[in-house]
């Protein structure tokens, strides 16, 4: 399969899932290690939209910098999910692949498009059946993006496309029967 490049100035849907659907986190501490991983890898060379993390898989939602090399932005990417993966193969004394192939990578080129694709990644936890309020999941960014705390992700820039964090909260709700009936294809190919 030909992959497109990663370019600089673009969004993008990154995601992947085990090989064989099998589980890539394994306990508590597998989550925050990609998460240590993601502010590692990717903060010099995109800004961070949102994400979640499922057992067997994980989408993140990147905005690449401008004026970063492709190739720099493609071997970041890299360097996270296969530094992850020879952790998780080493501490679980594991060999072979973890993940089913190549990160998988879709560009966003419309702001309704976004907003849905942020929504969605968000949902996912109600929509997998782990938990009914998705605002609960640990490993999630929704909580974060409405914290006050500081953080990694791009929360302005995320609050901007909704407005405010009421509006952003309250798209969440009105959304989610028509976000979790949506053909998944529309996010994964």
């Amino acid at each position: 399969m030909k992959y497109e490049p990663i370019i600089a100035d673009r969004y993008y849907h990154i995601y992947n899932r085990g090989n064989n659907k099998q589980s890539i986190f394994f306990e508590e501490k597998n989550y925050d290690y990609f998460i240590s991983l993601i502010v590692k890898y990717l903060i010099p060379v995109a800004n961070i939209y949102s994400y979640c993390l499922i057992k067997n898989h994980f989408h993140i939602l990147i905005k690449t910098k401008t004026d970063i090399p492709n190739l720099k932005i493609s071997k970041a990417l890299s360097n996270l999910f296969n530094a992850y993966a020879k952790a998780i193969n080493k501490a679980y004394s594991r060999s072979g692949s973890l993940f089913q192939d190549r990160f998988k990578r879709k560009i966003i080129e419309n702001e309704e498009y976004l907003e849905t694709l942020i929504i969605y990644i968000h949902l996912n936890p109600r929509n997998h059946k782990l938990i009914e309020d998705f605002r609960a999941y640990r490993h999630s960014s929704y909580s974060k993006i409405i914290s006050t705390e500081n953080s990694f992700l791009s929360k302005e820039q995320i609050i901007d496309l909704f407005y405010d964090k009421s509006n952003f909260a309250s798209v969440h709700f009105q959304r989610q029967e028509e976000i979790l009936e949506l053909d998944k294809n529309i996010f994964l190919e």
